[in-house]
């Protein structure tokens, strides 16, 4: 029995080589370089064709199959979401693990400049404009300073004109040759005066005193001239109203560009959002090819 055992035990020492050969891991091959797998290629083949929703899964797929290390297929979905799908925080996703994967190469500095971009055309989107705030800021104060000035020199317009009105008006009441001094009431249709509150050089209405001077009256005709007639002046009829102005958004069009066209800066373009609320639920649903009211 002893003997059985011990044969045993050495048959099992001498296969523990192979057996432990044969239930090891097995080696991964490598994979081919990025630029000669198929999935590459026909990836590459779509791109030519104008089909890019179809070539963005050729490289999402070739991306997967590698783990995730597929610079060039990165870069590739980078750009597509950036320049066509217009989804920038996927494009900065994929810029990014094109970084790393290739750094310090001439393409991987350029891929910075693109991740900067897709920043700002992600922040353009957001309805508080962060990146244009400061710019549209210093807009706002200046166009605020200009009407400020701009209602100061009506509020003086208005009040000249006022005062040359009632400055007209009361000449042409008191005749010509008739100086009014406080106290006293003219009245050219009965021919007389009207005393003051104090009761003093009061004239009978109808009858023809000898008018003496008094204190602050300038001597006048006996017979009073003729009231010259109030000449009302000529309203000017209110102006037409301008013609609405269109725009067509265009690719690259921001309010804030739209604005900076019609009105020479940017602070205007809420103007533009508010003439256009029909078509814009917010700031950021600007589309290509929408037609905007230019107020």
């Amino acid at each position: 029995m002893r003997r059985s055992s011990s044969v045993l035990l050495c048959s099992l020492l001498a296969l523990s080589p192979l057996l432990h050969t044969g239930c090891g891991p097995r080696t991964v091959m490598p994979f081919t370089a990025e630029a000669d797998d198929p999935d590459y290629r026909r990836g590459k083949e779509l791109l030519r064709m104008g089909r890019e929703q179809e070539a963005l899964a050729q490289f999402l797929r070739l991306i997967d199959q590698r783990g995730g290390a597929a610079a060039e297929s990165h870069l590739e979905a980078g750009i597509l979401y950036h320049k066509h799908i217009k989804d920038p925080i996927a494009a900065i996703y994929h810029y990014r693990r094109y970084r790393e994967l290739s750094p310090g190469t001439e393409q991987a500095r350029l891929v910075l400049q693109s991740i900067d971009a897709c920043i700002r055309d992600f922040a353009r989107t957001l309805p508080a404009q962060p990146l244009d705030n400061q710019v549209d800021r210093t807009d706002l104060m200046d166009a605020v300073d200009r009407l400020q000035r701009e209602n100061l020199q009506l509020k003086e317009q208005l009040a000249g004109a006022r005062a040359a009105v009632l400055d007209t008006t009361r000449q042409a009441a008191a005749g010509p040759g008739l100086t009014v001094s406080p106290g006293w009431d003219v009245e050219p249709s009965q021919g007389g005066y009207t005393a003051d509150a104090a009761g003093t050089g009061a004239a009978a209405r109808g009858a023809e005193p000898e008018y003496a001077a008094p204190v602050g009256v300038s001597p006048v005709p006996s017979t009073p001239a003729p009231a010259a007639p109030v000449v009302a002046a000529p309203v000017a009829p209110p102006p037409a109203p301008a013609p609405a102005r269109r725009h067509v958004v265009a690719k690259g069009d921001t309010l804030q560009s739209i604005s900076l066209r019609y009105y020479g800066t940017r602070s205007r373009f809420r103007d533009i959002y508010a003439a256009n609320r029909d078509i814009m639920p917010n700031e950021g649903t600007l589309r290509i090819g929408m037609e905007l009211k230019i107020p």
